[in-house]
């Protein structure tokens, strides 16, 4: 009973401080916070700021100068209560910068990946297909560093929705880089591509391997690649590609087929797991780590696009033949290489592989070469798979037992 009302009482707060913003964030304006409270900065950017220039901003920027590090930077991160925007945020709320996120409005509040730095952050209502409403927000907070992480970023759903996933992940990014263009030019901008642009290309793939898409994500995601590095050579902009393979993390969506497993063999191990291609590999690092790779890709000199990953693979076979044996299940296979299979402990049938679940077109083996990241940025993976999926079951089951 406790609990819940807690609970209670924490949505009802931040359904109030998400409320209270609403004025301001309609025109564009910036939400802050004060005492644990959402306050309006409308004195701040009203006349007395000029421009639309955000309060505590002062003349550090002048010209659209770039304000040093510290405290005197600010970032503005789309898709910032997903899973890599919440670690994103908490690196560089740690590095002294003023943080930004976008929001997505829905009848929901969906903010249980950044509630421990909930009142740190600034949040504001917005869309990736909404141009003006992007507009408005960048020219208010004028930050020195936009890291587009929002997207449509489920391959199998883009199938679905295809129409969306373009508009949201290839015109979205679109709408970020014209404002960047024409209203911040020294604004830095980082772009999360993925290793789905590869597709079908031999692993490993490396920074120069030929794309080749198969979903309308990773179409969606080239587009937006390549619009990047076109504003970045036409326009003399900071942008840069973060070309991330496959990371996770106990923050990570249940509709992943990751999150999926461990919450299976956490919740109801007993049950029929059923899923897709458990053939298709792919390079799984932490979210953690990747974070720290689009930070450092946002202060080289000049800016380059990166692969960044653990160049290890594994397939989801091996995912969930970890998952299982660490919740002290091993399964033992049944089934040809290559099509749909099941999988036994104990003579129960616990898992298996499902052809109504495969994509479209399938992407059958993904790993990463990150040699350039490693010599240039000084980055590599810390986290091993093993240690992930220990983590990803420790917070499942501490998860079910709260609630």
């Amino acid at each position: 009973m406790g609990r819940s009302r807690k609970n209670s009482d924490e949505i009802s707060k931040k359904t109030d401080q998400l409320a209270d913003r609403e004025s301001g964030l309609g025109s564009g304006q910036v939400a802050g916070r004060g005492s644990g409270q959402v306050a309006g900065r409308e004195s701040g950017l009203g006349s007395g700021r000029g421009s639309g220039q955000v309060a505590g901003q002062g003349s550090g920027r002048g010209s659209g100068q770039v304000a040093g590090r510290g405290s005197d930077m600010k970032a503005f991160i789309t898709g910032a209560t997903g899973q890599d925007g919440s670690y994103l945020a908490e690196l560089l709320l740690e590095k002294g910068y003023e943080v930004h996120g976008l929001v997505r409005r829905s009848s929901l509040i969906k903010t249980d990946r950044i509630d421990h730095i909930f009142d740190r952050i600034h949040l504001h209502y917005g869309d990736m297909t909404d141009g003006m409403n992007l507009m408005n927000l960048l020219l208010a907070i004028k930050p020195d560093e936009v890291y587009n992480l929002a997207a449509q970023s489920h391959v199998a759903v883009s199938f679905e929705t295809p129409e969306y996933t373009a508009n949201a992940d290839a015109l979205g990014t679109l709408r970020l880089l014209e404002i960047i263009k024409s209203h911040l030019p020294n604004s830095k901008f980082y772009q999360a591509s993925t290793s789905e642009l590869y597709g079908d290309a031999p692993a490993p793939q490396r920074e120069s391997t030929p794309f080749q898409p198969r979903s309308p994500y990773a179409a969606a995601k080239l587009y937006a690649y390549w619009l990047t590095r076109n504003y970045r050579e036409a326009y003399n902009l900071y942008a840069v590609n973060g070309i991330l393979f496959n990371h996770e993390s106990p923050r990570r969506g249940e509709t992943f087929v990751t999150r999926k497993v461990i919450r299976h063999a956490v919740r109801t191990p007993e049950k029929l797991l059923e899923i897709g291609n458990v053939w298709a590999v792919r390079d799984w690092s932490h979210a953690r780590d990747m974070v720290k790779g689009m930070y450092a890709m946002m202060h080289q000199e000049t800016p380059k696009d990166y692969v960044l990953g653990s160049g290890h693979g594994h397939s989801v076979k091996d995912f969930i033949d970890i998952t299982y044996k660490k919740m002290g299940m091993p399964l033992e296979w049944h089934g040809a290489f290559g099509k749909p299979i099941e999988a036994y402990h104990k003579d129960k049938l616990l898992v298996s592989s499902v052809a109504k679940y495969y994509r479209p077109l399938e992407v059958d083996c993904l790993i990463s070469d990150p040699k350039l990241a490693e010599n240039e940025l000084g980055w590599k993976t810390t986290i091993s798979l093993n240690d992930m999926i220990d983590e990803m079951i420790k917070k499942e089951k501490n998860d079910l037992s709260t609630s």
